[in-house]
């Protein structure tokens, strides 16, 4: 995989498992899933706050090992808060 993406894996409410991964296209984050390891990859529109949030996990740890700006980290922050302002980021 490209610098410009990080990858995950998660389990959905109905047990299901997904590979995500997150895509850096200028200034912005596009996500995808998919279920299985042969099949399309699938743009998700509204990714879920977990998302964000396991996407600001990967970013930070990322800067850490001078992979990533630091300012990458902070336009993270703004984009989780603007889709969901109640969310605690700490």
């Amino acid at each position: 995989m490209a610098k410009a993406e990080i990858s995950w894996k998660r389990e959905t409410l109905e047990g299901v498992h997904l590979q995500m991964y997150a895509h850096h296209v200028g200034r912005e984050w596009r996500f995808f899933m998919r279920e299985r390891r042969f099949d399309q990859w699938q743009a998700v529109k509204d990714p879920p706050l977990e998302d964000w949030l396991e996407l600001l996990d990967a970013v930070q740890r990322r800067i850490n090992r001078r992979l990533l700006r630091p300012e990458e980290e902070g336009r993270v922050r703004k984009s989780i808060l603007e889709r969901f302002p109640e969310a605690k980021l700490g």
